[in-house]
């Protein structure tokens, strides 16, 4: 028999499933409820996202939130709004080069399957190319940026990772500025209204 939504939140906030893998005590970050209109989906959380426990509190959400969804924090972080999650729902540390360590699939096959299950949404946000390689891994992740997807039978908007380090994406791809993000802004704003 299924668990209930609000038993399956508490049993999420305990995972500690990763201790021995980090070598530091995971703390699952997410965001939302089961009513939310749109699931985001990204790669894990950052480490000033790991200290705040709220997501997106970094340069990467700076950029999504006022530049791409043109939306203000307070319509963001209403749970009613937006169900924010990734691959791994805890900061996975960095390996020796300093690079973030891959999200471990345990938490995808854990967590993520059920989230999707419980949250009535209208739309999916897919955001960055590992998170899209799960849900699309046969596909092109530009062609997957360009067009609209879907999973489970709604819209998925893919979308590249707004972090710093991805500039060079972006200005290789002056269309997805250009043209995509309107429409991808469209999209959301419409969503949010209804």
């Amino acid at each position: 028999m299924k668990e209930n939504f609000d038993d399956f939140i508490k049993d999420l906030k305990k995972c500690d499933k990763c201790l021995k893998t980090f070598g530091f005590t995971p703390r699952p970050v997410f965001w939302g409820a089961k009513n939310s209109k749109i699931v985001q989906i990204s790669q894990a959380p950052s480490a000033s996202v790991y200290k705040t426990m709220k997501p997106f509190t970094d340069a990467s959400g700076k950029k999504l939130i006022n530049d791409w969804y043109q939306i203000d924090e307070e319509l963001f972080y209403n749970p009613s709004n937006f169900y924010i999650t990734a691959l791994a729902h805890c900061y996975p540390g960095k390996n020796k080069n300093g690079q973030d360590n891959t999200p471990p699939k345990l938490c995808f096959e854990l967590w993520i399957k059920k989230e999707i299950e419980y949250v009535s949404n209208k739309i999916y946000v897919i955001i960055g190319s590992r998170a899209a390689k799960v849900f699309f891994p046969n596909e092109s992740f530009e062609e997957l940026v360009f067009k609209n997807n879907y999973i489970n039978g709604k819209l998925a908007i893919v979308l590249p990772h707004p972090s710093p380090l991805n500039n060079r994406w972006i200005k290789k791809h002056p269309e997805f500025i250009n043209k995509r993000l309107k429409e991808v802004r469209k999209i959301i704003n419409e969503v949010l209204q209804n």
